[in-house]
């Protein structure tokens, strides 16, 4: 097996020194758009994961400070913290209504028009229109590529990511696997080419063993 692959750092408008950050910043990064008849209740908020514990971000942010190297000298602000409200969004909810009338023509004979689609409690249904993950295993590459191409010319929207002009280099890093795959590198550690790991472990036998993660 052979292959070559590159690596592009993401754009960082801002790195912070102090965590976590003012939540008047939060609003330039983050917002949350509901559309629907009605605006959000408080009920909505504890059913989808928008609210803030302090004691997780404090718990979250110690832990990292005293167990990753690359958090080591970051400030904690509990200031910053408290200021979080934990019954609401720590941001701007923006509410769109979005009702449309049913065209009578295309209306079941049962639909009487009163009641909305959907459920008030329990879980939220969610529907998908277009291919979705099981016909995805049932289609041919060739097939996927002809879907692709005609998603494209038809007009269809792309999500484009953008990254630095220039590729990060494979040598001389050895924070690069830990900060591409922070799950697989908890503490910061491990990377190929660390000062702890000199005349302990051969630089071989550090990729053989990085390449016997399950989940690499």
């Amino acid at each position: 097996m052979r292959a070559n692959a590159i690596l592009f750092a993401n754009p960082i408008p801002k790195v912070y020194q102090t965590l976590p950050p003012p939540k008047s910043e939060l609003d330039e990064v983050l917002a949350f758009i509901y559309t629907g008849p009605v605006q959000p209740t408080d009920e909505e908020f504890k059913r989808t994961p928008l609210l803030v514990s302090h004691k997780r971000i404090s718990d979250a942010l110690e832990w990292l400070k005293l167990n990753h190297i690359d958090y080591a000298n970051i400030d904690i602000s509990y200031d910053n913290i408290k200021s979080y409200p934990e019954n609401s969004p720590p941001v701007v909810v923006s509410y769109h209504p979005q009702y449309k009338p049913k065209d009578a023509l295309a209306k079941s004979l049962h639909d009487s028009g009163e009641e909305e689609e959907g459920t008030s409690s329990g879980p939220c249904p969610l529907v998908v229109h277009g291919v979705t993950g099981e016909q995805l295993h049932t289609k041919s590459l060739k097939s996927l590529k002809a879907l692709a191409v005609k998603h494209l010319t038809s007009g269809g929207k792309v999500l484009a990511m953008g990254h630095a002009e220039n590729p990060e280099s494979i040598y001389n890093n050895p924070q690069l696997y830990p900060q591409v795959f922070p799950w697989l590198f908890p503490y910061g550690l491990g990377g190929i080419g660390q000062p702890g790991y000199y005349h302990k472990i051969s630089e071989l036998a550090h990729k053989r063993h990085l390449l016997m993660y399950h989940d690499k």
